[in-house]
């Protein structure tokens, strides 16, 4: 009995055939729906959603929209993958020249509100730092009161005084920078 060698019966042949064409069906409908998907994106082209290049630019504005247009393309829209790219320190690669970006225009139907961004460059435009802190006061008042509180170099455990130490500080900067053009204006002429 222990020279007897395996022999194969109709019950395993069944069973391999059936586990072999789920198998080979699995395969060819993965790669089938990799070539649906390819074939999706070249119906496309180059069309990139702008909300996403909009994302990115945003979070890392020293970027071209260009470069991140070109990796979001790559990537299949992958904000993600293309933040994770930058953060890494690896960068973007830079777009051959035939690269031709198109943008998804957003529907017509849809209304374009500014973004906050966007809005608050239009809006500060026009101003100076003086208008925009409200430092009229004190140009007036020739900061007199610059030094009163310097004395107070630590760092408070109120929020609140924090908050206020570092207006102060940044309102002192600014009239001092005021006062030092004021100054090589007066040299200079």
């Amino acid at each position: 009995m222990p020279d007897e060698e395996p022999s194969l019966n109709i019950s395993s042949l069944l069973t391999l055939a059936v586990v072999s064409f789920f198998v080979i069906r699995w395969f060819l409908k993965r790669d089938g729906d990799a070539g649906e998907g390819s074939g999706r994106s070249r119906e496309r082209g180059n069309v990139v959603n702008p909300a996403q290049v909009e994302q990115i630019s945003q979070m890392f504005p020293q970027l071209s929209t260009r470069d991140i247009m070109w990796d979001l393309q790559r990537n299949g829209g992958n904000v993600a993958a293309t933040t994770e790219r930058i953060l890494t320190g690896r960068g973007l690669e830079t777009p051959p020249p035939s690269f031709q970006p198109q943008v998804a225009m957003p529907q017509a139907g849809a209304p374009t509100v500014p973004t906050a961004a966007t809005s608050a460059a239009s809006k500060l435009e026009g101003q100076d730092l003086i208008s925009r802190y409200n430092l009229s006061a004190k140009v007036a008042g020739d900061g007199t009161e610059t030094s009163q509180s310097s004395s107070q170099s630590g760092w408070s455990q109120n929020k609140e005084e924090r908050q206020r130490l570092l207006q102060k500080r940044r309102d002192d900067m600014i009239l001092a920078a005021r006062k030092r053009m004021e100054q090589q204006v007066k040299a200079s002429a």
